[in-house]
């Protein structure tokens, strides 16, 4: 699960572990926020530092347009957006690549909770190098 590669390797193997023993203690078919209330538990419990439904501003040209909420932001690094659908799908993956890009940030975790297996998908900041969604 660490691959030292990968930026916040080892933080997001501790996530990925943490999702890991809520998806075998509740195993699938519970909504997200019965989920999202366990990882924020677990987190806590193996020492991670996490943040909750964290609100950002959205800007479009330097306006801003709206918010939205992630999941998590865990160490003020890695933000982790969770799912509890059957099947992970494009359009997953693109919000959380939008969310990284929105808060200028390089590495996320999509975790889906839904299906008999829990899954994850490591999400990094496209190559294209945006700059950040702010003013």
């Amino acid at each position: 699960m660490i691959d030292e590669k990968y930026l916040h390797s080892e933080l997001t193997g501790k996530i990925i572990g943490c999702a890991m023993e809520v998806h075998k203690a509740l195993g699938n078919g519970f909504q997200e926020v019965i989920y999202q209330r366990a990882l924020d538990i677990e987190m806590a419990q193996q020492g991670l530092t996490a943040s909750r439904e964290h609100e950002m501003d959205i800007f479009y040209k330097g306006i801003k347009i709206g918010n939205r909420r992630v999941d998590f932001f865990v160490e003020e690094k890695v933000m982790v957006e969770i799912k509890a659908v059957i099947q992970l799908e494009d359009v997953h993956l693109a919000q959380a690549i939008n969310y990284l890009e929105a808060y200028g940030l390089e590495v996320g975790l999509l975790i889906n909770f839904g299906s008999r297996s829990m899954q994850f998908k490591r999400v990094m900041k496209p190559a294209k190098n945006r700059p950040p969604n702010k003013p």
